[in-house]
């Protein structure tokens, strides 16, 4: 995977790539908004971390100007404390999530790990099959055989991601960033109470847990 960092904080900057390259990433960083546009648009990156108080032009015109190329690269984007940068004009401008400074360099991390999956997973085929289930992730709709079965938004996003990775074992914190997102601070045993919900509707044997590690969507 390759990344792009555009930030003028150079201490920052150089930090998150040491740090992203430690983690296995290809990583290039730029200074300026005209250099991070010129790069991005290159189409080369799995996406972008891109900052809003940058020279040449601001992280907003940037983003906006990608998305009006029909540039889907995913951005995430760095936004002030303060207040005089709102976060809400950011996501309008096209920004797929934003980070507000200062953050946790590990928080950081998992957004852009999260942000790459669900890129991931947009580009599979819209429909997952799964022994008698079939997932039509574009329609949000789940067959057994051939009956519908009816599923909440939430009962349908925990499924679709034990879908994606069908004979893998998923782990709760990989299914709560994909369908609760970093914003939740509940109790993570609330995907108990989902999985038992897909388990009646479905059949029991669809989905195994494994104790200790997760769940695990199976041909039943």
């Amino acid at each position: 995977m390759r990344l792009l960092i555009v930030e003028d904080e150079r201490r920052l900057a150089v930090s998150l790539a040491k740090g992203l390259t430690a983690e296995g990433f290809a990583v290039d960083v730029v200074h300026d908004g005209r250099e991070g546009l010129h790069r991005a648009g290159e189409g080369v990156y799995d996406l972008v971390v891109l900052d809003i108080m940058l020279p040449g032009l601001n992280g907003y015109r940037v983003c906006a100007a990608l998305r009006a190329a029909g540039n889907d690269v995913p951005i995430l984007m760095l936004t002030a404390k303060d207040g005089e940068y709102d976060e809400a004009e950011g996501l309008d401008t096209g920004a797929d999530d934003y980070l507000t400074k200062p953050f946790s360099y590990v928080v950081l991390v998992a957004r852009v790990k999260a942000l790459l999956r669900r890129r991931g997973s947009a580009g599979a085929s819209p429909v997952l099959c799964v022994g008698a289930l079939t997932i039509d992730t574009a329609a949000r709709r789940v067959f057994r055989d051939e009956t519908e079965v009816a599923l909440t938004v939430k009962e349908f996003a925990v499924l679709e991601q034990l879908a994606t990775r069908a004979g893998e074992v998923v782990g709760k914190p990989e299914i709560l960033e994909h369908v609760w997102d970093f914003a939740y601070d509940g109790d993570p045993n609330i995907i108990e109470v989902y999985i038992s919900a897909l388990r009646r509707k479905m059949g029991a044997a669809c989905i195994q847990t494994v104790r200790g590690a997760g769940y695990r969507l199976v041909a039943a």
